[in-house]
């Protein structure tokens, strides 16, 4: 991808190497739920945060990882992104006689605290509808490609751009609809849902894909690499790998199948109108 030299985001709130204070991750949930949560990208941080803050000790605080040279080389990308999704959604929020509410992205080390609650690396990229906020720990950069196999610039960007798909939900009532409905339900029609509303971030991310192409921001390679970030993130290559087996009716995220496909309708439409989730019987 194409992005050095290109404007930076205003909107990141950097708190890499300041300690949330009280968080301390692990007691009870066991290798295989951790390493599910810690793959999953875009998880409801209003469930999973509920399972996963434990207070530490009186006195002590969680230990924080130095920033080097190559964060602060991420850091630029990430906002170089940001900055270029909000170019791209304040024009289609225009276009359609509204205004855009531009998102935070907060940088932190190790844990975090949200509005949403408090928050271990291990949850991965979250979106936190409490306060309009992205939270990320870029080392999650280098999971990508080392433990997810997604390498290239641009399956950050995909990660990014999912997040501000999140966004984009919760400023037009998308998430409260959702969440609203799923107190109603039982839990794998609820799951059902919370696919649907994955599957949309998706879309949305190809849609921004879709204007940066236009660009020419993007190189070859590049869509496959956001490809592959799609495809390792779904749900069933997740299970495959943590249990060795995969539960459909589990599934939050969606498949990698479908994620793909989602996506990939983002990129070649770039029209938001033509990603409702909820109202088709094909993911």
């Amino acid at each position: 991808m194409r992005w050095r030299g290109r404007r930076e985001s205003e909107n990141i709130e950097d708190r890499r190497g300041l300690s949330a204070g009280r968080v301390a991750v692990g007691g009870g949930l066991g290798t295989i739920l951790l390493l599910v949560v810690a793959l999953l990208l875009g998880a409801d941080p209003q469930q999973l945060l509920q399972q996963l803050p434990q207070e530490s000790p009186a006195g002590e605080a969680p230990a924080t990882r130095p920033i080097n040279a190559e964060e602060e080389e991420l850091k630029k990308f990430a906002s170089v992104v940001l900055a270029d999704t909000e170019d791209v959604w304040n024009r289609v929020f225009s276009d359609s006689g509204q205004r855009y509410r531009e998102p935070v992205l907060v940088l932190f080390s190790n844990q975090v605290d949200s509005a949403c609650g408090f928050a271990s690396a291990a949850v991965g990229p979250f979106y936190c509808p409490g306060d309009y906020k992205l939270y990320l720990d870029l080392s999650f950069f280098r999971e990508l490609e080392t433990r997810f196999r997604a390498p290239g610039d641009f399956a950050g960007a995909y990660v990014v751009a999912h997040e501000v798909g999140h966004h984009i939900q919760n400023l037009l009532g998308t998430m409260d609809r959702v969440q609203a409905a799923q107190r109603r339900m039982s839990k794998e029609q609820a799951n059902q849902l919370s696919v649907r509303l994955e599957l949309q971030a998706d879309f949305l991310a190809g849609v921004w894909a879709h204007h940066a192409q236009k660009k020419g921001l993007l190189d070859p390679g590049d869509v496959e690499e956001a490809l592959s970030a799609a495809s390792a993130v779904g749900d069933d290559r997740i299970q495959r790998e943590a249990q060795g087996y995969i539960v459909p009716d589990s599934f939050t995220h969606g498949s990698s199948q479908q994620r793909i496909r989602w996506f990939r309708k983002g990129l070649e439409t770039g029209d938001p109108r033509q990603g409702d989730t909820f109202n088709t019987p094909l993911l």
